[in-house]
């Protein structure tokens, strides 16, 4: 799409990708505003940001382009990113018809000839002085991914209570359920290194809010090298986001994410092999990662054992169905965990680990049963008995996870953060 000169690669570091030159008058960084109907800021936020990136490239020297990439707009926000690309020699604008965040990111990205990627917000939220420390690594080879963060330690932000909650949660989620170690997925402030934006994009499907999020876990998954610079960061009290909106949609993502991993679907190995990278020695997981993913393997097994106990408890009683569905279920779960929640590989082990795992099935057993019977005992109802089962349950999981950790897994769990 553009014909300028290919950049300079010299030789890499172990472990590092290529330091980048480019010649003079060659882009060396393209930085792609995302935008929906914002007629209002545009101008004068791509103004702002051209100065900026101006006097950090002068004329003479590596060069740099703004990419207005407009996702299916229907305010005059069209007419003023094509009047901004006429007038302004660093300025392009892309037209998308579909919306989506992510959509126009990876139009833009994948259609770019130059070597380092970012983008950030039409609002500017984040201080622009940044910049240059969130673009360094990549030219230089020492990481493949760059993002601002607003939640490490040196960052400055000012945003409402609502916002920085729901942001806090997100980020633990990350943390619990994808292993993430990134501390901030959806700042607007993140760069990418062309020739890894090349091979990881494409495995991205999100096409929205999440594209972001996707990207970093993908990124980390790969065993990419991910830098983090604080940033100080305002909020924009005119927004048109739906927070909720998009952190519901963001948890589908996540979910999806974690399955394609699980399973296998999402092809990184050829993105690990096309960059060099190894997948690095999984670390133990920390006590908050243990206890998400050991919740979401229990809230899996509870609904199949709920399911089971429905099914069976007509045809040979409610006892003997409740023993059936914790004895079918509890050889899921200790697998589901043993893999998923403390990162046990290979089947060295596995029979011991099958053979404890019933030891703490007899435990859950007592306390259900136990559950259940004071509700036969007080003649109480079928919705009753399934609620008193229930409530057994959840006092056998808390039992269960302290099991796992302090006794089947403890070589996974010792010495990890608490």
């Amino acid at each position: 799409m553009r014909a300028n000169p290919a950049p300079t690669l010299t030789a890499p570091a172990p472990g590092t990708r290529p330091a980048i030159k480019v010649a003079p008058g060659t882009p060396l960084v393209d930085v792609v505003v995302p935008v929906f109907n914002e007629e209002a800021d545009l101008a004068e936020s791509v103004r702002r940001l051209e100065r900026f990136l101006t006097d950090l490239y002068p004329p003479g020297g590596p060069g740099f382009r703004i990419t207005i990439a407009d996702n299916a707009s229907t305010d005059a926000t069209p007419s003023l990113g094509a009047w901004l690309a006429r007038t302004h020699p660093n300025v392009e604008y892309l037209r998308l018809e579909q919306k989506g965040r992510g959509r126009a990111l990876r139009a833009a990205w994948l259609g770019s000839d130059a070597p380092v990627l970012a983008y950030m917000d039409v609002d500017l939220s984040t201080d622009l002085t940044a910049f240059p420390a969130l673009v360094a690594p990549l030219i230089s080879g020492h990481s493949d991914v760059a993002i601002g963060t607003r939640l490490a330690s040196g960052a400055r932000t000012v945003r409402g209570p609502k916002r920085e909650f729901i942001s806090r949660c997100y980020n633990l989620l990350l943390r619990g359920s994808l292993g993430a170690a990134f501390t901030d997925a959806q700042c607007g402030f993140k760069a990418v290194r062309a020739d890894v934006a090349q091979l990881l994009v494409p495995v991205v499907e999100d096409e929205a809010w999440f594209f972001d999020t996707e990207l970093l876990v993908l990124a980390e998954q790969a065993g990419l090298r991910i830098a983090e610079v604080p940033v100080d960061w305002v909020d924009d009290p005119t927004s048109s986001v739906n927070v909720l909106d998009t952190a519901m949609k963001d948890l589908k993502g996540v979910w999806r994410v974690a399955v394609g991993l699980s399973t296998g679907r999402i092809p990184l190995a050829t993105v690990r092999s096309e960059l060099g990278r190894d997948l690095p020695p999984e670390a133990p997981r920390g006590f908050w990662s243990q206890l998400v993913r050991f919740g979401a393997v229990g809230v899996a097994s509870t609904l199949a054992y709920l399911l089971l106990f429905l099914l069976l408890t007509p045809g040979i009683g409610a006892q003997a169905a409740n023993l059936m569905a914790l004895l079918v279920t509890t050889v899921a779960n200790t697998a589901a965990n043993r893999w998923f929640t403390f990162g046990v590989r290979g089947r060295a082990g596995m029979i011991t680990h099958h053979l404890q795992g019933l030891a703490v099935f007899l435990v859950g057993w007592a306390l259900s049963a136990g559950a259940l019977g004071v509700a036969q005992a007080a003649h109480a109802s079928h919705v009753w008995q399934v609620l008193a089962v229930i409530l057994g349950n959840l006092a056998a999981t808390a039992v269960k996870f302290v099991l796992f950790r302090q006794w089947i897994f403890r070589d996974r769990s010792a010495g990890v953060a608490a």
